[in-house]
């Protein structure tokens, strides 16, 4: 059997009949099928011999039928393509009623494609999307091997929290309705699946601390989830993490690989996926014209892949983003939401797309952020007061990359836990990589879905993952 996009590839080369199978997009003048896959953006135009085509077989070509078609490769009489199917049989494989099936071939609306999810995907816009997903994972994998990482599976389950927010999903076999108590009239963990109180992991970069220190190079690439009620265009109860971690890095080795890393994988993307993204450029156009004019975007979805491509990212410490900030004309004019007013707060999206957006215009690498609004694993400067912490932030996206020089020092490390009246008994084992041949390292994490949704040119996270987790929303 041949693939759409191999036919198209090898066009008129290929000789005798050949047999393909795919669903319908549109059947018009019981004539023509556009035909497609799956293996590519474009359809395959079939031309049907309706004369020697049975009638009933005709009535159940319809959008979205499942049909196998048999016939010669010739060339296109017809705009648009270079070789078309010169059909000597059809053989319907599955049929759909067009009264029910929702994916008509009109333009819906991306609500109403997230409500059929299970059959967005055979839009032209998600099956883009998804084969640049694919593309992409294909690409992190492939940049972290040939570059001497090693993959490493981290617990789905855990019983610490990494961030330090609490916002983490519960895991238990204890009967909700009547849990065992202690005699502290408290829920009694220690009757439970695994005798302590248990959760869904937010990051594997603890755990990927550990192997780090023996083997290296690592990285983890799954599942994380966050119990956060954000309902918005940018936050997921479930999504990817990519999290590498590194023996003997510093912030400025981390810094250097992280953009390196971004480049190449979007690099290899654009080149493999070339025709997915063009037909998603054309898309971002049409949508960017229904903006406001002052809200457009000065690139193309390209323009944009290929600037992030070729460009150095620009380095800038908290401090001088501050000092910009609380010095523009868009704080001075009080058109922020959050304004600043002074150093120590803790950026928001906006603020981060206007240093990118507006005014260094270009991805840019934030450091050195106050001690206070970072992880407790971050490596404490000098000054008392800073962490080794560093942000990459992508226009329309805001921070795409959160990651630090880990703190190596025991004691430090220990009364970093203490101040923060976490539980020093659940890290004993993170706490030991400091006191047996400790070393400076350092790690970051990309949100995979955010990195599709700058390469993608979408605007809302929940249109680039397959089936969203969000706050009242687990449907499929």
């Amino acid at each position: 059997m041949l693939y759409i996009k191999q036919l198209l590839q090898e066009g008129k080369t290929i000789e005798g009949e050949v047999t393909l199978q795919g669903w319908v997009r549109t059947f018009r003048s019981n004539r023509f099928i556009a035909l497609n896959d799956g293996s590519t953006i474009h359809n395959l135009q079939v031309v049907v011999d309706f004369e020697n085509t049975p009638e009933e077989t005709l009535k159940r070509i319809t959008t979205g039928a499942a049909i196998e078609v048999k016939g010669q490769v010739v060339e296109s009489q017809g705009k648009g393509q270079n070789v078309e199917l010169q059909a000597s049989e059809v053989i319907i494989l599955g049929d759909s009623n067009p009264e029910e099936y929702p994916i008509q071939p009109k333009k819906h609306s991306l609500e109403f494609l997230r409500e059929n999810a299970h059959l967005r995907v055979r839009t032209n816009a998600f099956g883009a999307i998804m084969r640049v997903r694919s593309t992409l994972a294909y690409a992190i994998h492939k940049y972290f091997q040939d570059n001497g990482f090693f993959y490493v599976n981290t617990p789905i389950i855990t019983g610490s929290d990494a961030e330090g927010a609490g916002e983490m999903f519960r895991v238990t076999t204890l009967d909700a309705k009547k849990p065992p108590l202690n005699e502290n009239g408290e829920v009694d963990y220690k009757k439970d699946f695994f005798g302590r109180e248990t959760n869904l992991t937010v990051s594997g970069q603890l755990e990927g601390e550990t192997f780090a220190m023996a083997l290296g190079k690592i990285y983890t690439f799954g599942p994380t989830f966050r119990a956060e009620n954000s309902n918005t265009s940018r936050h997921l109860a479930e999504f990817w993490m990519i999290e590498p971690e590194m023996a003997f890095f510093d912030l400025i080795d981390n810094m250097n690989l992280a953009e390196d890393f971004i480049k190449s994988v979007l690099k290899y993307t654009l080149e493999v996926r070339r025709d997915d993204i063009e037909f998603l450029n054309a898309r971002f156009l049409e949508e960017e014209k229904s903006k406001p004019q002052q809200e457009r975007s000065s690139m193309s979805l390209i323009e944009k892949l290929e600037f992030v491509i070729h460009n150095d990212f620009k380095r800038v410490s908290y401090t001088e983003a501050i000092d910009i900030l609380k010095n523009c004309n868009h704080n001075k004019k009080k058109k922020f939401q959050y304004l600043i007013d002074e150093w120590g707060v803790d950026l928001q999206s906006e603020h981060e797309r206007y240093l990118v957006e507006k005014h260094f215009g270009c991805p840019v690498i934030l450091y050195d952020y106050p001690a206070k609004i970072k992880a407790f694993y971050m490596r404490l400067n000098d000054d008392g007061k800073t962490v080794r912490a560093m942000d990459i932030l992508f226009p329309g996206i805001g921070e795409i990359v959160g990651g630090s020089q880990r703190e190596e020092r025991y004691e430090v490390l220990k009364q970093k836990i203490a101040d923060l009246g976490m539980d020093e008994q659940t890290l004993w084992w993170y706490l030991d990589l400091r006191k047996f041949g400790t070393a400076t390292h350092s790690g970051f994490g990309l949100g995979f879905e955010r990195l599709v949704l700058f390469a993608t040119g979408m605007t809302n996270i929940r249109d680039v993952i397959p089936y969203p987790r969000t706050p009242q929303s687990a449907e499929f």
